[in-house]
């Protein structure tokens, strides 16, 4: 038995046939044995499906698991008069479906191509009669396909001297290309295998069908997409990329001399004339009512069970407030984008919501021991909630080592910028040495599969103390820490 190769590329691309021949009991290996679960035969559809290994998998999946694994990218005929106008009809309207895909889904399998197999079913590949001529079904397909079909491939595997399994292989979409129609009619018996003149055909789940509304519109987009400049993008960032020094190092020492300050016996002197800030903040102000030794040391308690929880907090305000915000521009040359999807990320860097200077609270940086009401109650800080307008389309986070800005407007207009306001978050460099931070950034678009990225290096700001920096936030000028 004999098992033989011969792709040939049909359409407007005609190539010589190729191929080779080799010895191969082919039949037995594809027949599951009686006790395995032929549903178990896992198709590889990460290859291109040329080439007699590749169609061999192709052949064994079949046989394995039947009509079960017909799927968009993948058709089965267990038999077919190849010399008959039915058999021309239903490879015509398998090819028409495959041509009028969207190329983002096509790729996910065979690398964009789809194949047709004819002459195998669940168990067996009993083939069709040899003798099918490549040029002879091309010229008996072309009245269908019409003079602009892309080419496709043609190959073959023997079974036995007289049988072999044909495959049709249509070739991968792409943007930029037309709608295929059919180009003439065909009335069968059984309905869902005619073909009206004028017909969109696309693939479905599991078989070739009229296109719907929908559909159509995608083809649509495809053809439109393929007329586009690709996106030439020019990103900057606005504002500093900020770098602070010793920000923990100070948050602890002021919570030392918040305990230091707390621990002592209050006055009336200290209650009437404390006057610095440090005073002010401390938990003898605003708190009237004595407090007894045993509550005292229960609230320190408690204060001091919350220092990390406390000093993040602190960190975000003090640098909320204290920090220049940063922004994103955007400049898309010679081409407009549809509702776009821009995520910026800022490697090795940190953001926080950026604060209004004016909203700087010294209890917000020094969380006092006891708060100015009623030890012990809760207070909930109406300054912290900004809330942000409905389709804001501005969002920051960090993801582990980096901070992520993402960016959806509406569009980016062809040379004209779009800026995003530079009061909304701040950027902090983790590295209070680095001179400069890398910055990347990916693109996608609303109805193109495209992914488009850049990266460039943003200097930082010079280094800032933190002792610095809370003195110039909280302090008057002449109080020291």
């Amino acid at each position: 038995m004999t098992a033989a190769w011969h792709p040939r590329r049909l359409g407007r691309h005609s190539i010589p046939p190729g191929g080779h021949e080799w010895e191969n009991r082919f039949m037995p290996d594809l027949l599951p044995s009686d006790d395995s679960d032929a549903g178990t035969s896992a198709l590889d559809t990460s290859v291109i499906p040329l080439g007699e290994r590749a169609l061999r998998g192709v052949l064994g999946h079949v046989v394995a698991v039947g009509d079960e694994a017909e799927a968009t990218y993948l058709e089965v005929k267990s038999s077919l008069d190849m010399n008959s106008k039915a058999t021309a009809a239903k490879i015509a309207k398998f090819l028409l479906g495959a041509a009028n895909r969207r190329p983002g889904e096509a790729a996910r399998y065979f690398h964009g191509y789809a194949v047709l197999v004819i002459g195998a079913q669940k168990n067996s590949a009993p083939g069709v009669p040899r003798g099918t001529e490549a040029h002879e079904l091309e010229d008996r397909l072309r009245p269908y396909l019409g003079p602009q079909f892309p080419a496709f491939e043609f190959g073959r595997i023997g079974i036995d001297s007289d049988h072999e399994v044909l495959f049709v292989i249509a070739q991968p979409p792409e943007d930029g290309q037309t709608i295929f129609p059919c180009h003439k009619s065909y009335q069968s018996d059984d309905r869902r295998d005619s073909l009206e003149d004028g017909a969109i055909y696309v693939r479905g789940t599991s078989n070739t069908r009229p296109a719907r509304s929908g559909e159509v519109l995608a083809l649509v987009e495809r053809v439109r997409r393929g007329g586009r400049p690709p996106i030439d993008l020019e990103v900057q960032v606005l504002g500093p990329i900020c770098r602070v020094d010793r920000v923990d190092e100070i948050l602890k020492s002021l919570r030392r001399y918040e305990e230091e300050q707390f621990t002592k016996q209050p006055t009336p002197a200290e209650d009437a004339f404390a006057s610095t800030s440090f005073r002010l903040a401390s938990s003898v102000f605003g708190n009237p009512k004595p407090l007894s030794t045993e509550d005292r040391e229960q609230a320190l308690a408690a204060w001091q069970s919350k220092e990390a929880e406390h000093i993040a907090e602190a960190r975000e305000h003090f640098l909320g407030v204290g920090m220049s915000g940063a922004g994103v521009q955007v400049v898309s040359r010679g081409r407009f984008v549809s509702k776009p999807h821009l995520i910026v990320t800022f490697h090795n860097c940190e953001v926080l919501d950026y604060l209004d200077p004016d909203d700087a609270a010294f209890e917000k940086a020094v969380e006092p021991v006891l708060g100015p009401h009623e030890p012990f109650l809760p207070n909930f800080d109406h300054s912290a909630i900004r809330p942000l307008p409905r389709g804001y389309p501005v969002t920051w986070s960090t993801h582990g080592e980096d901070a992520v800005v993402v960016l959806t407007p509406e569009s980016f207009r062809p040379n004209v910028p779009w800026t995003s306001d530079q009061d909304d978050y701040v950027i902090i460099a983790k590295d209070p040495e680095a001179s400069s931070v890398e910055v990347s950034w990916e693109l996608t678009e609303d109805g193109n599969d495209a992914v488009t990225s850049g990266e460039l290096r943003v200097p930082t700001e010079p280094l800032v103390d933190a002792a610095d920096l809370f003195k110039s936030v909280f302090l008057s000028t002449d109080e020291d820490l």
